[in-house]
């Protein structure tokens, strides 16, 4: 049976399934839900929990041979099983049939790894697990799923967040459920049950957010250009090299600039996803640029960055971020950035 994260605490309450399914690549939700399925099996009695990491060269017998063994702590037992890889070959499948031939109720089995791709979620081997238990795919929550996701986090710590501190959570620490989780905590102990206004959760959270440029291209190509600024401010702050986000500005910028004209030309859109890689999860980042961005503003901003690239090698009289937030509002208001020069001493 497939469940997901939110529904999993009322699963719990009813009688543990004997198998359970955790697998994706979201950290916080894996974490969560490993803790409070152990956290339930413990609490009926099941008080120890042996613990298997599966690799290309795990030897499956191992794992046959200890949970036919009689453990002499207690007869209740949680298999926690690791897959570092999904790939087990047939000697892993065949395992895994004969165990469950033979499962009986002094031991829950809790397999977990990362995102299962298509293909090995329909193995034999995984259908038959699934079929004796629950699984839980984790998929890394979006800004539609994240506004629940914080209200009942913040439900369960008696936290009042207004819709306005909601929005400014879901800006800073969109991606990073973990750094999420930790604000949220850390709210709660400086404000308790108190409403918590936005001047406050301003004043505190951005200083406590930690971005990466991999975050500031995404808000790029969102057409999120506050939130790139303050990313950016942010990175400054930190000391990051101006140098390592222009590289991905340049990236970013030209490779959008070559599917526009390959668009143009005729070139089908998922062709050129496959093409550049862009993975599953970011298509909809860049259908939403490539819509939204004028060919002649990216033509533009291609110009700005080279020019960037040469006055932060050649001048320290400018500040880079300052031009690196100048290049993301081009994008999208090309008309008007076209008028004011990047070298504003001369301006």
């Amino acid at each position: 049976m497939r469940i997901y994260h939110n529904k999993l605490q009322g699963y719990l309450g009813q009688s543990l399934k004997p198998v359970w399914l955790v697998f994706g690549d979201e950290p916080w939700q894996k974490n969560d839900s490993l803790a409070r399925i152990k956290a339930a099996a413990q609490q009926q009695g099941y008080a120890e929990t042996v613990r298997f990491s599966v690799d290309d060269k795990f030897d499956w017998q191992l794992l046959l041979q200890e949970y036919q063994a009689l453990s002499l702590f207690s007869s209740l037992r949680i298999f926690e099983i690791e897959l570092t890889t999904t790939k087990i070959g047939d000697t892993g499948s065949k395992a895994i049939l004969a165990l469950l031939e033979h499962l009986h109720n002094d031991v829950i089995l809790l397999f977990h790894g990362p995102k299962l791709e298509s293909a090995t979620s329909n193995k034999k081997w995984f259908k038959s697990l699934d079929q004796q238990g629950i699984y839980l795919p984790l998929y890394e929550l979006d800004a539609k799923g994240l506004p629940m996701w914080i209200q009942q986090q913040a439900r369960g710590l008696n936290l009042k967040l207004s819709r306005e501190v909601t929005q400014l959570l879901i800006e800073l620490f969109e991606g990073n459920l973990p750094a999420l989780s930790q604000e949220l905590e850390k709210l709660v102990i400086l404000f308790g049950q108190q409403t918590i206004t936005l001047e406050a959760a301003e004043q505190l959270l951005v200083k406590q957010a930690k971005f990466n440029p991999f975050q500031i291209i995404d808000a790029m190509l969102l057409g999120q250009c506050n939130k790139c600024i303050t990313m950016l401010d942010q990175q400054q702050q930190q000391g990051v090299a101006a140098g390592q986000i222009i590289w991905f500005f340049h990236r970013e910028i030209n490779q959008l600039l070559m599917m526009t004209e390959a668009l143009q030309q005729g070139e089908n859109i998922n062709v050129l996803f496959k093409q550049y890689r862009i993975w599953d999860k970011r298509k909809p980042l860049y259908q939403q640029a490539l819509k939204n961005i004028p060919q002649a503003n990216l033509k533009l901003a291609c110009a700005r960055v080279a020019q960037l690239d040469l006055l932060s090698k050649t001048s320290s009289d400018f500040n880079p971020f300052i031009l690196l937030a100048d290049i993301c509002i081009t994008l999208y208001h090309g008309q008007t950035m076209k008028n004011f020069s990047l070298d504003y001493e001369n301006f």
